[in-house]
């Protein structure tokens, strides 16, 4: 048996345990309802980070910091309402800028990059709530956070491959972070990194010709259980150290897709280093070390799965979790790449049946992912599941995080620019 048998039987064995654990249960069921559009007037490429503070629901969207393809970026804002209708529907001018840290020089400590807020954690322990931890995606480059060779951070500016623009520019690399408000997400503190992969494991030319990133750990959802918060993420890095003349796709697809991680809540504070991740057995592995993605969302090579550095791609990505109080069950929305760019007009759904994600192997017990939608001609990116706007949602102060019975889907039409809702799901059990 060659590798890439190994890694088909080896994946299909874990997929397969994963249902089985759960085969006694009956699955939940699902349907889409269409409405008239409800569009998101302010600019999305991110989840939606939010959560109410006192009586009012507030989110966090957008994009904030210093970006050399990109241009400089000054869009992380929120919006306020008394429920998620309210917020969603507020004119662009009615957002309103938080006091955010300020990038730091190259080559000192400090925040870098650029940043978009995807999950609120509100401390349960601040009565007013008002204590917001926010869990960033941040976005380098070599000229951004260029290699410290004592601390190992950053990356080399040697092989560096493509990104998505059209012009002659370098690739992004992607980690996850930490920041904290106590006034209700008014002003913010940087706390630090929650995970990220390092220069040892970006997978460069001529290799990585995705047009996307040259590795790294992104576009996260967190969720609390009891004394944790833990983190899904997309993982695009290299399962071990890159090394041109033994590369192997069927090794890098082995080691991507959606994975979690998870961190103590008490850590919040002062994350760097505290958080482990899945290693196949348990919570194990460094906050930058190599971890095990989550098995059954794996799309199998032969179903046409690959890696992310390929320009075919193949593989879930953007997973948004929440918790639906109506199944008992979590809830996993996310999109698929298909090609270079990461196009892509299909989303998915997978559930979980167990509330307690630090339990055994609970956290991979996820079902095999199922098509939500699909939009021929569109590139869908970022769904998420919002409230409605019912008593019943107001009362029990539901997010993204949270939800009932319906719920109603957004998602962004990335080869629009446009970020809207034209759907409700619900659910049975």
């Amino acid at each position: 048996m060659n590798r890439l048998q190994a890694l088909k039987a080896g994946s299909s064995l874990c997929l397969l345990g994963a249902l089985l654990a759960c085969k006694n249960e009956k699955q939940p069921s699902f349907r889409l309802v269409e409405t008239d559009s409800f569009h998101f007037n302010n600019f999305v490429d991110c989840n939606m980070a939010e959560t109410w503070v006192g009586d009012t629901f507030r989110i966090f969207p957008g994009k904030y910091g210093e970006d050399p393809v990109w241009g400089e970026a000054h869009d992380l804002k929120f919006s306020s309402g008394a429920n998620a209708d309210e917020a969603f529907s507020n004119p662009a001018s009615a957002y309103i800028a938080p006091h955010l840290p300020l990038n730091a020089p190259v080559g000192q400590k400090g925040l870098h990059g650029a940043i978009w807020f995807e999950t609120v954690y509100q401390d349960k322990g601040d009565s007013s709530g008002k204590t917001l931890y926010a869990i960033y995606h941040n976005e380098n480059y070599p000229q951004t956070l260029p290699h410290d060779s004592v601390t190992g951070e950053g990356y080399i500016d040697k092989d560096w491959p493509l990104g998505l623009t059209e012009r002659i520019t370098p690739a992004a690399v992607c980690r996850i972070g930490i920041m904290k408000s106590v006034d209700g997400g008014w002003n913010w503190e940087n706390r630090g990194l929650f995970l990220e992969d390092k220069q040892a494991r970006m997978i460069l030319k001529p290799h990585n010709t995705s047009k996307t990133f040259a590795g790294g750990v992104g576009d996260p959802s967190a969720v609390a259980v009891g004394d944790h918060l833990y983190l899904f993420y997309g993982e695009y890095g290299y399962p071990g150290k890159y090394e041109p003349a033994t590369y192997d796709p069927a090794k890098e697809w082995g080691g991507q897709c959606i994975s979690v991680a998870r961190i103590a809540l008490s850590d919040l504070d002062d994350p760097q280093g505290k958080a482990k991740r899945w290693d196949g057995k348990g919570f194990n592995a460094p906050w930058d070390g190599v971890g095990q993605p989550i098995s059954s969302l794996q799309i199998p090579i032969a179903e046409g799965g690959g890696p992310a550095s390929s320009p075919t791609g193949g593989f879930h990505w953007g997973p948004s979790v929440s918790w639906n109080e109506h199944l008992e069950c979590w809830v996993m929305m996310m999109g698929r790449v298909e090609g270079q760019s990461w196009v892509g007009d299909e989303l998915y759904i997978s559930f979980n049946q167990n509330k307690d994600l630090g339990s055994g192997t609970n956290s991979q017990a996820w079902t095999k992912p199922q098509l939500l939608l699909k939009k021929p001609g569109h590139v869908l990116w970022y769904p998420s599941l919002q409230p409605m706007n019912t008593e019943e949602d107001i009362k029990a102060r539901r997010t993204s995080l949270k939800l009932g019975k319906k719920a109603r889907l957004f998602f962004k039409y990335s080869d629009l620019g446009k970020y809207f809702s034209t759907y409700i799901v619900e659910f049975d059990k």
